[in-house]
């Protein structure tokens, strides 16, 4: 088969089409034909050495795919979704989606939602797994104490992450919010479904979200930046509010009060999802196939996708990636490259 390797740490041009052997199934996995695969903020870290594949994984790059399966083990007690060969999939992966075959736990795939293509569904596994793990599970998105519906605060509302984050609590019925850097990525995140797109380069994003709160602020923040946005995430959070950091793109270290932690009863928490294991996103997985993918099915929740490009040509998705001028994901293309 054909994939894409990461020749050495560095920029864009170490992703290299090679040739390699197509894996084999091992218990409990599958073989899945790739028609498509997602690009990911994790993937460009991978390719600059700052995030190696857990143990055991491929050491290809690429979280998620979609396709057809076409080989493999299915069992049946552990395959909640009546999954078959010759179904089409998409997929949650620890690592070797940047290929035309891939081995991947049954119960890491997830039935194609109606209506979609290869494309579009290559885009959902990996934000939608990691939204539903730290929005709704260790954030605990949901109803206040007074039985009210909880407010959310995504930052960085146009990547992957966020038109994801958006569109799931805004569908579940939750007020919510965006940062985004230019009017026209505000636009976009009110679209889907953000109730106030904050421009963070001109507008203090504390004091809108107060405003727009009665100067209690929300409930949950989802965080990709870190850094010195840290303290200021807890001056936008009510009492009783929860902070979930998913990414370092602003910095690893934060000064933090403590008392105010202490004396407002905030949570401080944050998980990466890749190491996590093959039981736990299979729990993942069950709850997005009864929460979510109806929410799909029904269009309130679209993918989506800002630019597709050849697979040969994912030097320049990751160009793109860096870039940060997409609005959404983007997605390699395996249909235009031969065996």
């Amino acid at each position: 088969m054909k994939a894409i390797e990461i020749t050495e740490f560095g920029g864009p041009e170490v992703l290299v089409l090679a040739e390699r052997p197509q894996p084999v199934p091992a218990a409990g996995e599958v073989l899945v034909k790739v028609a498509a695969s997602g690009v990911n903020r994790p993937d460009v870290f991978q390719r600059k050495g700052a995030y190696a594949p857990p143990p055991g994984a491929s050491d290809l790059p690429g979280l998620e795919i979609a396709g057809e399966i076409v080989g493999g083990n299915i069992d049946e007690k552990h395959n909640p979704f009546g999954l078959k060969i010759g179904d089409r999939v998409c997929a949650l992966l620890a690592g070797g989606g940047y290929a035309q075959y891939a081995s991947v736990p049954l119960a890491q795939c997830l039935p194609v939602p109606k209506g979609l293509t290869d494309i579009e569904a290559a885009s959902l596994p990996e934000t939608f797994f990691t939204v539903w793990s730290n929005v709704c599970d260790r954030a605990r998105l949901g109803a206040g104490e007074g039985g009210e519906n909880e407010t959310l605060l995504v930052q960085g509302g146009t990547s992957g992450i966020g038109v994801t984050a958006i569109q799931i609590a805004h569908a579940l019925g939750f007020r919510v919010f965006a940062t985004a850097g230019t009017a026209e990525k505000c636009k976009a995140c009110e679209a889907l479904g953000a109730e106030r797109a904050i421009n963070y380069k001109s507008e203090d994003f504390v004091e809108v979200v107060k405003s727009l709160t009665n100067d209690r602020g929300v409930d949950v923040i989802l965080d990709m930046v870190a850094g010195g946005y840290v303290p200021r995430e807890l001056s936008a959070l009510a009492d009783g509010g929860r902070l979930v950091i998913i990414a370092l793109l602003g910095g690893a270290k934060a000064e933090v009060n403590l008392a105010e932690v202490l004396r407002r009863r905030l949570t401080i928490t944050g998980s990466t999802l890749r190491p996590r294991s093959i039981e736990f996103k299979a729990k993942i997985a069950a709850q997005l196939k009864k929460r979510v993918w109806p929410l799909i099915d029904a269009g309130r929740i679209k993918p989506v996708v800002y630019r597709v490009l050849p697979a040969n040509e994912a030097s320049q998705a990751h160009a793109l990636m860096e870039s940060g001028e997409h609005i959404g994901k983007i997605v390699l293309d395996w249909s235009t490259v031969s065996v």
